[in-house]
């Protein structure tokens, strides 16, 4: 691993939850902060005190209102941006939920089939660890950007009990 990942601090930590069901995922188009127009999943970040678990739930209800079911940890994301910003993700899947989804000011929700996932609008990570979760991965990846340009990944394939949130 990059020794500059071996010192590094987020300013900031988050989730992400992919609900999977029936062959397709739960992505939402954001519409405000950071990625805004981008295809992504509920999440969002983690407030003071509070888990990474219950912050992708707390999430997942406020931005499409349903409630997660069956929610496991599935990796983690470090993102170093160019201008300073840096994030610590925690990446979680879902089987289920229940509720009514809709459609808030903070995003517009899309059930899409797992073939079709629209990569080409997403976050240039995306490509690199999405697929091998949804087969049923564990990760740790490790990402520089300069605003939405992906500058160099680093990616390890991980055990289900490696993954810290």
């Amino acid at each position: 691993m990059d020794e500059f990942w071996l010192q590094w601090q987020p300013r900031e930590r988050a989730t992400l939850c992919f609900i999977i069901k029936d062959g397709e995922i739960l992505l939402i188009r954001k519409k405000r902060g950071l990625g805004a127009g981008k295809i992504n999943a509920p999440g969002g970040r983690i407030e003071p005190g509070e888990l990474p678990l219950d912050c992708a739930i707390r999430e997942t209800r406020e931005e499409v209102g349903i409630i997660p079911h069956g929610v496991e940890s599935k990796g983690v994301l470090h993102f170093q941006f160019k201008d300073g910003y840096s994030l610590h993700c925690t990446v979680f899947t879902a089987s289920g939920f229940s509720g009514d989804l809709i459609e808030t000011d903070e995003a517009l929700p899309i059930w899409t089939r797992l073939e079709s996932i629209p990569y080409d609008e997403m976050w240039a990570d995306d490509t690199h660890w999405l697929p091998g979760m949804i087969a049923g991965g564990v990760f740790r990846g490790y990402f520089h950007f300069d605003g939405e340009e992906m500058l160099s990944k680093e990616l390890i394939w991980d055990s289900p009990s490696t993954v810290a949130c």
